[in-house]
Protein backbone atom coordinates (compact mmCIF):
# COMPACT_ATOMS: atom_id res chain seq x y z
CA UNK A 1 0.00 0.00 0.00
CA UNK A 2 3.24 2.39 0.09
CA UNK A 3 2.59 3.64 -3.24
CA UNK A 4 -1.15 4.17 -2.77
CA UNK A 5 0.00 6.01 0.37
CA UNK A 6 2.55 7.88 -1.48
CA UNK A 7 -0.65 9.17 -4.00
CA UNK A 8 -2.85 10.21 -0.92
CA UNK A 9 -0.04 12.11 0.98
CA UNK A 10 0.74 14.11 -2.48
CA UNK A 11 -2.99 14.36 -2.91
CA UNK A 12 -3.27 16.18 0.52
CA UNK A 13 0.06 18.15 0.31
CA UNK A 14 -1.29 19.63 -3.36
CA UNK A 15 -5.22 20.70 -1.28
CA UNK A 16 -3.93 21.91 1.78
CA UNK A 17 -0.70 23.60 0.31
CA UNK A 18 1.87 22.45 3.18
CA UNK A 19 3.64 19.69 3.90
CA UNK A 20 3.05 20.16 7.85
CA UNK A 21 -0.51 20.66 7.26
CA UNK A 22 -0.88 17.38 5.22
CA UNK A 23 1.23 15.23 7.63
CA UNK A 24 -1.52 17.10 10.79
CA UNK A 25 -4.26 15.80 8.58
CA UNK A 26 -3.24 12.06 7.72
CA UNK A 27 -1.89 11.76 11.28
CA UNK A 28 1.91 11.35 10.29
CA UNK A 29 5.16 13.38 11.27
CA UNK A 30 6.83 16.08 8.67
CA UNK A 31 9.13 13.69 8.00
CA UNK A 32 7.14 10.93 6.55
CA UNK A 33 4.71 13.18 4.60
CA UNK A 34 8.74 14.59 3.06
CA UNK A 35 9.63 11.10 2.75
CA UNK A 36 6.56 9.90 0.82
CA UNK A 37 6.31 12.83 -1.97
CA UNK A 38 9.96 12.16 -2.36
CA UNK A 39 9.93 8.41 -3.44
CA UNK A 40 7.06 9.32 -5.42
CA UNK A 41 8.58 12.19 -7.32
CA UNK A 42 11.70 9.66 -7.74
CA UNK A 43 9.30 6.87 -9.15
CA UNK A 44 8.19 9.66 -11.08
CA UNK A 45 11.82 10.94 -11.93
CA UNK A 46 9.96 14.35 -12.08
CA UNK A 47 9.58 17.39 -9.43
CA UNK A 48 6.00 17.28 -8.13
CA UNK A 49 6.49 20.42 -5.79
CA UNK A 50 8.80 23.67 -5.66
CA UNK A 51 9.68 24.07 -2.51
CA UNK A 52 11.34 27.19 -0.54
CA UNK A 53 11.53 27.75 3.14
CA UNK A 54 8.57 29.70 3.03
CA UNK A 55 6.33 28.40 -0.07
CA UNK A 56 5.08 24.95 -1.61
CA UNK A 57 3.73 25.09 -5.18
CA UNK A 58 2.95 22.43 -7.20
CA UNK A 59 4.61 22.30 -10.63
CA UNK A 60 3.33 22.07 -13.82
CA UNK A 61 3.99 18.29 -13.65
CA UNK A 62 2.33 18.27 -10.44
CA UNK A 63 -1.05 19.85 -11.39
CA UNK A 64 -0.87 17.05 -14.74
CA UNK A 65 -0.43 14.55 -12.02
CA UNK A 66 -3.12 15.78 -9.53
CA UNK A 67 -6.16 14.67 -11.60
CA UNK A 68 -5.06 11.37 -12.55
CA UNK A 69 -4.02 11.15 -8.94
CA UNK A 70 -7.61 11.70 -7.38
CA UNK A 71 -8.87 9.59 -9.85
CA UNK A 72 -6.60 6.52 -8.84
CA UNK A 73 -7.78 7.21 -5.09
CA UNK A 74 -11.43 7.23 -6.35
CA UNK A 75 -11.08 4.35 -7.85
CA UNK A 76 -9.88 2.24 -5.11
CA UNK A 77 -12.25 4.31 -2.90
CA UNK A 78 -15.40 2.89 -4.75
CA UNK A 79 -14.06 -0.47 -5.21
CA UNK A 80 -13.73 -0.82 -1.02
CA UNK A 81 -16.98 1.04 -0.62
CA UNK A 82 -18.58 -2.10 -2.72
CA UNK A 83 -17.23 -4.21 -0.34
CA UNK A 84 -17.85 -2.61 2.38
CA UNK A 85 -21.48 -1.95 1.44
CA UNK A 86 -21.83 -5.72 1.27
CA UNK A 87 -20.57 -6.17 4.46
CA UNK A 88 -22.19 -3.36 6.36
CA UNK A 89 -18.79 -2.53 7.83
CA UNK A 90 -17.89 1.11 6.63
CA UNK A 91 -14.54 2.47 7.86
CA UNK A 92 -12.23 5.46 6.99
CA UNK A 93 -12.56 9.64 7.12
CA UNK A 94 -15.09 11.49 5.97
CA UNK A 95 -14.32 15.18 5.43
CA UNK A 96 -17.13 17.42 6.48
CA UNK A 97 -17.48 21.08 6.25
CA UNK A 98 -20.31 22.79 8.34
CA UNK A 99 -21.19 26.63 9.11
CA UNK A 100 -19.92 27.67 12.22
CA UNK A 101 -23.49 27.94 14.14
CA UNK A 102 -24.99 24.74 12.58
CA UNK A 103 -21.54 22.71 13.12
CA UNK A 104 -21.21 23.66 16.98
CA UNK A 105 -25.01 23.30 17.85
CA UNK A 106 -26.17 20.87 15.79
CA UNK A 107 -23.68 18.73 14.28
CA UNK A 108 -20.82 18.64 16.37
CA UNK A 109 -23.18 17.14 19.21
CA UNK A 110 -24.49 14.02 16.72
CA UNK A 111 -20.70 13.09 15.83
CA UNK A 112 -20.07 11.29 19.10
CA UNK A 113 -23.02 8.98 18.50
CA UNK A 114 -22.39 8.34 14.74
CA UNK A 115 -18.99 7.29 16.12
CA UNK A 116 -19.95 4.87 18.93
CA UNK A 117 -22.08 3.25 16.33
CA UNK A 118 -19.76 2.93 13.28
CA UNK A 119 -16.33 2.54 14.97
CA UNK A 120 -14.32 2.14 11.98
CA UNK A 121 -14.92 5.56 10.67
CA UNK A 122 -13.46 9.14 11.49
CA UNK A 123 -14.97 12.45 11.19
CA UNK A 124 -12.23 15.46 9.97
CA UNK A 125 -14.83 18.54 10.85
CA UNK A 126 -14.05 21.73 9.35
CA UNK A 127 -16.29 24.46 10.90
CA UNK A 128 -16.34 27.54 8.85
CA UNK A 129 -18.54 30.84 7.73
CA UNK A 130 -16.86 31.41 3.90
CA UNK A 131 -17.65 29.31 1.09
CA UNK A 132 -16.30 26.07 0.83
CA UNK A 133 -15.19 24.18 -2.54
CA UNK A 134 -15.78 20.27 -2.05
CA UNK A 135 -13.26 19.19 -5.22
CA UNK A 136 -10.70 21.51 -4.66
CA UNK A 137 -10.77 21.33 -0.81
CA UNK A 138 -10.96 17.34 -0.82
CA UNK A 139 -14.07 17.47 1.23
CA UNK A 140 -17.08 14.67 1.10
CA UNK A 141 -20.00 16.95 2.59
CA UNK A 142 -20.63 20.74 3.00
CA UNK A 143 -23.56 21.43 5.55
CA UNK A 144 -24.81 25.09 4.22
CA UNK A 145 -27.40 28.27 4.78
CA UNK A 146 -28.60 29.45 1.35
CA UNK A 147 -28.52 29.01 -2.15
CA UNK A 148 -24.77 27.17 -3.39
CA UNK A 149 -23.44 28.32 -6.48
CA UNK A 150 -21.98 25.16 -7.94
CA UNK A 151 -25.20 23.68 -10.12
CA UNK A 152 -23.02 20.25 -10.71
CA UNK A 153 -23.09 19.02 -7.37
CA UNK A 154 -26.15 17.36 -5.53
CA UNK A 155 -27.95 19.00 -2.94
CA UNK A 156 -30.37 17.05 -0.05
CA UNK A 157 -32.42 19.11 1.88
CA UNK A 158 -32.60 18.89 5.70
CA UNK A 159 -34.85 22.40 6.43
CA UNK A 160 -36.41 25.73 5.67
CA UNK A 161 -34.59 27.48 8.59
CA UNK A 162 -36.67 30.50 10.35
CA UNK A 163 -34.61 33.28 10.92
CA UNK A 164 -35.20 36.43 13.43
CA UNK A 165 -33.98 40.24 13.59
CA UNK A 166 -32.93 41.01 17.18
CA UNK A 167 -31.72 43.43 19.38
CA UNK A 168 -30.80 43.44 23.07
CA UNK A 169 -33.49 46.01 25.42
CA UNK A 170 -30.62 47.97 25.95
CA UNK A 171 -30.39 48.58 22.11
CA UNK A 172 -34.18 49.36 21.50
CA UNK A 173 -34.60 51.64 24.72
CA UNK A 174 -31.90 53.68 23.22
CA UNK A 175 -32.25 53.40 19.59
CA UNK A 176 -36.33 52.18 19.42
CA UNK A 177 -37.67 49.24 18.29
CA UNK A 178 -38.27 48.94 13.94
CA UNK A 179 -41.47 47.51 12.94
CA UNK A 180 -40.61 47.33 9.13
CA UNK A 181 -37.63 47.15 7.08
CA UNK A 182 -38.38 50.75 6.10
CA UNK A 183 -37.76 51.62 9.64
CA UNK A 184 -34.36 49.44 9.68
CA UNK A 185 -33.08 51.92 6.57
CA UNK A 186 -34.75 55.52 7.78
CA UNK A 187 -33.75 54.97 11.01
CA UNK A 188 -30.17 54.48 10.27
CA UNK A 189 -29.98 51.45 12.76
CA UNK A 190 -26.90 49.85 13.41
CA UNK A 191 -26.63 46.21 11.26
CA UNK A 192 -24.19 43.37 12.34
CA UNK A 193 -23.19 41.97 9.32
CA UNK A 194 -21.87 38.66 8.01
CA UNK A 195 -19.06 38.91 5.58
CA UNK A 196 -16.17 36.73 4.82
CA UNK A 197 -14.45 37.00 1.14
CA UNK A 198 -16.54 36.87 -1.52
CA UNK A 199 -19.62 37.76 -0.12
CA UNK A 200 -22.70 39.71 -1.84
CA UNK A 201 -23.39 43.70 -0.87
CA UNK A 202 -25.05 43.89 2.14
CA UNK A 203 -28.98 43.30 1.50
CA UNK A 204 -31.49 41.95 4.37
CA UNK A 205 -34.49 39.93 2.47
CA UNK A 206 -37.27 40.39 4.40
CA UNK A 207 -40.67 39.08 3.90
CA UNK A 208 -43.54 41.78 3.04
CA UNK A 209 -47.16 41.82 1.99
CA UNK A 210 -46.10 42.26 -1.73
CA UNK A 211 -43.65 39.22 -1.38
CA UNK A 212 -39.84 39.41 -0.35
CA UNK A 213 -37.82 42.13 -0.73
CA UNK A 214 -34.39 43.06 -0.24
CA UNK A 215 -33.46 46.03 1.61
CA UNK A 216 -30.30 47.47 1.85
CA UNK A 217 -28.76 48.00 5.49
CA UNK A 218 -26.17 49.63 7.22
CA UNK A 219 -23.16 49.21 10.21
CA UNK A 220 -19.99 49.19 10.76
CA UNK A 221 -19.81 46.21 12.69
CA UNK A 222 -18.89 43.42 10.38
CA UNK A 223 -17.40 39.56 11.33
CA UNK A 224 -16.93 36.05 9.47
CA UNK A 225 -17.89 34.06 12.88
CA UNK A 226 -22.28 34.65 13.29
CA UNK A 227 -21.52 33.81 17.18
CA UNK A 228 -19.41 36.96 16.91
CA UNK A 229 -22.76 38.79 15.76
CA UNK A 230 -24.42 37.26 18.51
CA UNK A 231 -22.21 38.58 21.18
CA UNK A 232 -22.35 41.61 19.51
CA UNK A 233 -26.23 41.70 19.15
CA UNK A 234 -26.49 40.46 23.35
CA UNK A 235 -24.15 43.49 24.02
CA UNK A 236 -26.54 46.20 22.79
CA UNK A 237 -24.13 47.22 19.37
CA UNK A 238 -26.70 46.30 17.24
CA UNK A 239 -29.63 44.04 15.50
CA UNK A 240 -28.66 40.97 13.71
CA UNK A 241 -30.34 38.39 11.25
CA UNK A 242 -29.80 35.51 13.03
CA UNK A 243 -31.21 31.82 12.28
CA UNK A 244 -33.62 30.72 15.14
CA UNK A 245 -31.92 28.03 16.31
CA UNK A 246 -28.82 29.85 17.20
CA UNK A 247 -30.69 32.80 19.41
CA UNK A 248 -33.43 30.56 20.76
CA UNK A 249 -32.42 30.57 24.08
CA UNK A 250 -31.69 34.21 24.25
CA UNK A 251 -34.88 34.73 22.88
CA UNK A 252 -36.62 33.12 25.58
CA UNK A 253 -35.07 34.38 28.34
CA UNK A 254 -35.51 37.86 27.46
CA UNK A 255 -31.48 39.03 26.56
CA UNK A 256 -32.83 39.68 22.81
CA UNK A 257 -36.01 40.47 21.57
CA UNK A 258 -37.33 39.93 18.18
CA UNK A 259 -37.34 43.32 16.08
CA UNK A 260 -39.23 44.52 12.40
CA UNK A 261 -41.63 41.66 12.78
CA UNK A 262 -44.19 43.34 10.50
CA UNK A 263 -41.39 42.10 8.17
CA UNK A 264 -39.36 39.39 9.13
CA UNK A 265 -36.66 37.16 7.50
CA UNK A 266 -37.83 35.07 4.66
CA UNK A 267 -36.57 31.49 5.55
CA UNK A 268 -32.97 29.96 4.21
CA UNK A 269 -32.46 26.62 3.23
CA UNK A 270 -30.28 24.67 5.42
CA UNK A 271 -29.00 21.30 2.95
CA UNK A 272 -26.37 19.38 2.09
CA UNK A 273 -23.63 19.15 -0.59
CA UNK A 274 -22.18 16.19 -1.86
CA UNK A 275 -20.85 14.96 -5.35
CA UNK A 276 -22.69 11.96 -7.08
CA UNK A 277 -19.75 10.11 -6.14
CA UNK A 278 -19.54 10.84 -2.47
CA UNK A 279 -22.86 9.75 -2.31
CA UNK A 280 -22.21 6.10 -3.03
CA UNK A 281 -20.09 5.67 -0.53
CA UNK A 282 -21.89 4.00 1.99
CA UNK A 283 -20.09 5.69 5.08
CA UNK A 284 -21.36 9.28 3.49
CA UNK A 285 -24.85 7.80 3.05
CA UNK A 286 -24.80 6.73 6.18
CA UNK A 287 -23.46 9.80 7.94
CA UNK A 288 -26.26 12.33 6.01
CA UNK A 289 -29.16 9.36 7.29
CA UNK A 290 -28.11 9.53 10.91
CA UNK A 291 -27.34 13.32 10.81
CA UNK A 292 -30.26 14.48 9.30
CA UNK A 293 -33.11 13.94 10.65
CA UNK A 294 -31.60 14.86 14.30
CA UNK A 295 -30.94 17.98 12.79
CA UNK A 296 -33.94 19.15 11.20
CA UNK A 297 -35.84 17.51 14.67
CA UNK A 298 -33.32 20.05 16.73
CA UNK A 299 -34.34 23.08 14.09
CA UNK A 300 -37.74 22.56 14.65
CA UNK A 301 -37.81 22.46 18.32
CA UNK A 302 -35.74 25.36 18.35
CA UNK A 303 -38.05 27.01 16.56
CA UNK A 304 -41.21 26.43 18.74
CA UNK A 305 -39.28 27.01 22.12
CA UNK A 306 -38.72 30.47 21.10
CA UNK A 307 -42.35 31.24 20.66
CA UNK A 308 -41.82 34.05 17.84
CA UNK A 309 -45.49 35.17 16.33
CA UNK A 310 -46.54 34.01 13.42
Amino acid sequence: MSYLDNIRTFVRVYELGSMSAAGRDLRVSPAVTSSRISQLEEHLSVRLFQRTTRSLTPTEQGRAFYGGACEVLEAVENAEAQVVDITDNPRGALYVACPLGVGRRLLAPQVPDFLAVYPEVSIRLRLTDRTVDLTTEGLDLAFFLGTPEDSNLRIRKIADVERVLCASPSYIEKHGNPQTGEDLVAGGHECLNLRFPGATEFQWRLNTPDGPKRFRIAGRYESDDGDVLTDWALAGSGIAMKPIFEVAEHLQDGRLIAVATKNPPAPIQMACLFTHRRRQDPKTRLFMDFVIEKISAAVRDSELAAQLPR
